[in-house]
């Protein structure tokens, strides 16, 4: 054998998993297609600025990141632990006050807070602050449905929730599963989500720091059984190896397995380099529903070292329709810019686009009833994992990789 485990797939969940499997003294390759590692969760550098591949935040609170690796290390710069709602009026804030107890007059002032959409929200969200297995094993609905349920049916659900829900899930539809949606609410009110200080990049950059062989620009093209264990098609050669675990994308992962691959969600970010835009220090959401924007930010009010010193960073982002990708229906980019400008307050004539990442699949859907730790061993030292074997989110990537790490250490006894 060529080493005890191949994993394939440099993202969150292979990572994590080479991660835990070196950690135990087994000898791991790590082969990831791409010229760089993250998979979805990768950085670039234009012109100065740092532009995450799509707009994504790290949360602190999620549990299996915190047991992986040295959270401070990222230093998160984070956004308010809130939303800003551009509506006719104006730009309305909804902070925490536990967390923001300075906006808290911004807040009561917004018009949202309705006392009886207020007690319909709070009796839809405290199934978040129970048991995580009651959540992941009681019954199960559409989020649009289980809103409706609740009561929750006023401007505070459609100006607010439903916009920037639609950027977390990348699904405008409200068809995710409630008990999904309702993890991510739970993880939002356990901590605040930021940005890396050296990008979204950072985060697997840490998660392989120690890992010696990460070979990159090896893309794998078959998994095949062979004596003693498994072996991998790589550039015109094998590597033989006691185990194989398969955690790429999910569609390359159902090529290579057979292991049938969800519905995609896809989403499509702008990044513009600015000036002169009133400072917004939280994620902005258009309560009007006026253009194809479903999120933007100022990201460098939050993130300073995402911009070079004086200037300013700006991101906008829209969901893609599901299916095949067709390129005929990608936002249109000047509604884009406009939208993103009226969000923001600002005139967008003279921004500079620095960037446009447009990511099919830059989620698996979750639809109900919700289903996690699915198998990740599917036996002869072959095995999968990614988010798309628990929940949609790096929590569910980083879970699925600490998994499956202990499903090859159990058969290779180490």
């Amino acid at each position: 054998m060529d080493c005890d485990v191949v994993v394939v797939g440099a993202g969150l969940a292979g990572l994590t998993c080479a991660r835990t499997l070196h950690a135990r003294g087994l000898d791991v390759r790590v082969l990831e297609a791409d010229a760089t590692i993250g998979g979805r969760v990768r950085s670039e550098q234009v012109d100065g600025f740092t532009l995450d591949r799509g707009f994504q935040v790290v949360n602190p609170a999620y549990p299996a990141l915190r047991e992986v690796v040295d959270v401070d290390a990222l230093r998160l710069q984070p956004f308010l632990p809130g939303v800003a709602v551009r509506r006719d009026g104006g730009l309305a804030v909804l902070a925490d006050p536990r967390r923001a107890p300075a906006r808290l007059r911004e807040t009561l002032g917004s018009g949202y807070l309705r006392v009886g959409e207020l007690a319909a929200l709070a009796h839809w969200a405290a199934p978040a602050l129970g048991p995580v297995r009651a959540l992941e094993q009681g019954p199960d609905t559409t989020l649009a449905e289980s809103l409706t349920a609740a009561g929750v049916d006023g401007r505070l659900r459609h100006e607010v929730l439903e916009p920037f829900l639609a950027g977390v899930l990348a699904d405008e539809s409200g068809s995710t599963s409630a008990a999904a949606v309702r993890l991510i609410v739970r993880s939002m009110l356990r901590g605040t989500p930021g940005l890396p200080a050296g990008g979204a990049g950072a985060l697997p950059a840490l998660l392989a720091d120690g890992l010696p062989r990460v070979t990159t620009g090896a893309r794998v093209t078959a998994v095949e059984a062979v004596v003693g264990g498994r072996a991998v098609h790589v550039d015109g050669s094998r590597v033989r190896a006691r185990a194989v675990v398969v955690a790429a994308d999910p569609v390359t992962a159902e090529a290579l397995t057979g292991v049938a691959a969800p519905p995609m969600r896809g989403l499509s970010t702008t990044w513009w380099a600015a000036e002169g835009i009133p400072r917004v220090d939280a994620v902005v959401v258009d309560g009007r529903r006026r253009g194809p924007v479903v999120d933007a930010a100022l990201v460098s009010a939050a993130a300073p070292s995402y911009a070079p010193a004086g200037a300013q960073l700006v991101q906008a982002t829209s969901v893609l329709p599901s299916g095949p990708w067709d390129a005929a229906a990608r936002p249109d980019p000047a509604e884009v810019r406009r939208q993103a400008g009226e969000m923001l307050g600002a005139d967008p004539r003279g921004w500079r686009e620095l960037a446009t990442h447009e990511i099919a699949g830059a989620l698996p859907a979750a639809t109900p009833p919700l289903r996690v730790r699915q198998p990740v061993d599917l036996g002869d030292g072959l095995y999968v994992c990614g988010d798309h074997r628990d929940t949609p989110s790096q929590q569910g990537a980083i879970a699925s990789g600490r998994r499956t790490a202990r499903a090859v250490a159990r058969r290779l006894a180490a």
